[in-house]
């Protein structure tokens, strides 16, 4: 069953800008939320001036803010302010990724939007949390996910640096999708109680709970886990990167016995034995030699014809994609993960669903401003007159 108009009529005011904010109120407008960019009027936001462009626009911004609406408005002008809370009165959601206390700062606090309407929800995504000592601290997804403990978890030793994440952890995963998440719990709270609630995500917290199952073992293991010491992060040879002859990488994942059998049937390697388990495990006797083994092997064959000869094991082993290679793949293109909005080729015209399906509409990211005349006509409210200086003519 398809998700792609489940939240038709609800209506979201998004004051985010960059990524977090966007890529949460995307997923929503994917699902059929009505979603208005309410923007700064002399640059609006930031991501729009991102390098490389299309169409006029950065190509980061176009895919991250498909299927929305903006309009320009200066909520430090007393006139405008007053006109976004009477369009707070009809929406569902407001999304904010200001440093806390801005809002209220503004005059557009939770409490002078409750004010207006008992029922809106207001996400506040922040680095640090509303609250606490670090709450007006500046910082960016690298320090959000040292501070979270993540960033300890990545690197090839415990002697060696962290390896740096290749994409936004704690803006994607830490951010926008808790704080979707939680408006979606919230928009059910309130058909059962009929109030919004303010919604703190922190994106260091969230971050932090993707390490869960870490914390889980942090009082079972004799020494504290880190970078290259783990099952899942490097200490197990059966669970990793090799480099291939032609230079490219191939995934290894064969924890199970049954898999790990078949990885070294396929590529002709002796099992070390475990004391309990009968199979390689990290740090048993052994392992360091079966990892040098299989590095010296998989560095025989190309990358193409290991995925040949493994096709026929089923051993959990996979190619590492580059990006344009990723969609070209016959998965991704039999599932239909891509779709392309405006002119082909161009920075930003190929998108990315989400695993909730293909979004309930398909239109490019909008330009500053464009929808001003038809959003104030919806929410009912007056059309204020802008200086050619608030205009950005």
């Amino acid at each position: 069953m398809s998700l792609a108009h489940s939240l038709d009529g609800v209506r979201v005011l998004d004051l985010s800008r960059l990524l977090p904010g966007p890529f949460l109120t995307m997923v929503l407008a994917d699902l059929g939320a009505d979603v208005v960019k309410v923007e700064e009027p002399r640059a609006g936001d930031y991501m729009r001036d991102f390098p490389p462009r299309g169409e006029g626009m950065s190509g980061r911004y176009l895919t991250v803010n498909r299927n929305k609406r903006s309009v320009k408005m200066d909520l430090k002008d007393d006139q405008e302010r007053e006109r976004f809370l009477q369009m707070a009165t009809r929406a569902d959601v407001v999304v904010e990724s200001f440093r806390p206390g801005v809002m209220e700062r503004l005059g557009v606090g939770y409490e002078a939007l409750r004010g207006r309407n008992a029922g809106i929800i207001l996400c506040s995504i922040s680095g640090y949390g509303q609250t606490g000592p670090y709450r007006d601290r500046a910082g960016h997804d690298i320090n959000y996910l040292a501070l979270a403990g993540v960033l300890a978890m990545s690197g090839a030793a415990p002697d060696g640096p962290p390896g740096m994440a290749g994409v936004q952890i704690a803006d994607m995963a830490g951010g926008a999708m808790w704080g979707a998440l939680g408006i979606l719990a919230a928009l059910i709270q309130r058909d059962r109680t009929g109030t919004g609630t303010h919604l703190d995500i922190s994106m260091t917290e969230g971050a932090l709970a993707l390490l869960a199952s870490e914390f889980g073992i942090l009082d079972a293991e004799p020494e504290v886990p880190t970078r290259g010491t783990g099952l899942l992060n490097g200490g197990a040879a059966r669970y990793g990167v090799y480099r291939t002859s032609d230079g490219k990488y191939l995934s290894v994942g064969a924890l199970e016995p049954q898999f790990l059998s078949r990885l070294a049937a396929a590529a002709k390697l002796e099992l070390p034995r475990g004391p309990e388990t009968g199979a390689a495990d990290a740090g048993v006797p052994g392992e360091d030699e079966f990892r040098r083994q299989l590095t010296r092997v998989i560095a025989s064959k190309t990358r193409a014809e290991w995925v040949r000869v493994l096709a026929e094991y089923d051993c959990c082993c996979e190619p590492v994609l580059e990006l344009d290679e990723v969609t070209e793949h016959p998965l991704h293109r039999q599932r239909e993960l891509f779709f392309e909005i405006g002119d082909s080729g161009l920075p930003g015209s190929l998108q990315v669903r989400t695993p909730l399906g293909m979004p309930a509409a398909r239109r490019p990211a909008p330009a500053l401003g464009q929808h001003n005349d038809e959003v104030f006509r919806e929410y009912g409210v007056r059309a204020i007159r802008m200086s050619s200086d608030q205009s950005g003519r």
